[in-house]
């Protein structure tokens, strides 16, 4: 079998690699039996480029599990930071791998690891990819829902900004703050840029306010086109107060916070209620138990 030679690649903005190495081209290409050979001969699984990313970045950013798996059962640091920030769980949520996640997960990485001004957190970037399976992992392995990035503020604002409405649903219904803000922008301002209708309801129904100004004194409407169905949306919604069975779900929920799907699951009242209370079904009014 041919060893690849280290080369010079290039990746994005991220400029000129001059020191990758063949442990790096097999992660990257997941070329897992040349993988397993160089590690084998002795090749050092954390040797790092001069942006110190390890061949298991490389194949976490590729998401190449096989590889993944190699690279730790021979040692490799789990939780290693570029000189972004950027971790190896980090790229494997960007690149929406469920797999890759849960190996790192199970070798002990941080799924809260401490932000920097140049990198998002494992949530964060899960939330931008738009996998909803890996924001569930995360979010069922811990990760923190206000987590705030300098550039997108919480989880849900890049997923509102992004477009990814079952990443949305996911974060509300696990308890996030619907009126978070970033420089007083909430969630709701960024669904109303991207001009989803369906995003724009869920984020009422869980309780976000029509009429929350940002630093620039704009209300979500006023980034809508008037005459727009995001437009006619809002502007029920601000002409149009919520229910009072409505308003009792979201002071519910809002009480418990991230702890309120799991008791709600325990209390014991009927089960028409209990799916109100989660959401489970998006009607205006109760219905009959079947």
């Amino acid at each position: 079998m041919e060893v690849t030679a280290a080369r010079r690649s290039f990746l994005c903005d991220i400029g000129f690699w001059a020191d990758r190495t063949a442990l790096h081209e097999a992660a990257s290409h997941g070329r897992a039996l040349q993988l397993k050979q160089l590690i084998e001969s002795g090749a050092f699984v954390n040797t790092v480029t001069v942006d110190n990313i390890t061949p298991l970045h490389d194949a976490c950013m590729k998401a190449h599990p096989s590889c993944v798996r190699l690279l730790l059962e021979a040692g490799a640091q789990v939780d290693v930071r570029t000189i972004h920030g950027s971790t190896p769980l980090c790229n494997a949520c960007a690149a929406g791998s469920l797999e890759c996640a849960k190996l790192l997960l199970d070798y002990g990485a941080k799924v809260n690891p401490s932000l920097t001004a140049l990198t998002a957190s494992p949530l964060h970037e899960a939330c931008i990819q738009g996998s909803v399976e890996v924001v569930k992992l995360m979010i069922a392995s811990g990760a923190q829902l206000e987590a705030y990035d300098v550039h997108f503020g919480p989880p849900l604002h890049i997923a509102c900004a992004k477009g990814k409405v079952d990443c949305v649903r996911e974060l509300l219904t696990s308890g996030a703050n619907v009126n978070s803000v970033k420089f007083h922008e909430t969630a709701l301002h960024h669904a109303a840029r991207v001009h989803m209708v369906d995003m724009i309801m869920l984020l009422v129904e869980f309780g976000a306010n029509v009429y929350a100004s940002d630093n620039l004194g704009q209300k979500p409407i006023h980034y809508t086109t008037p005459g727009s169905p995001s437009y006619t949306c809002i502007s029920f919604y601000e002409s149009n107060p919520l229910s009072l069975q409505q308003l009792c779900r979201i002071t519910v929920r809002r009480t418990l916070g991230t702890r309120a799907r799991e008791v709600i699951g325990q209390l014991n009242i009927s089960r028409r209620i209990h799916r109100y209370l989660q959401y489970c079904d998006h009607a205006t009014s109760l219905q009959s138990d079947s």
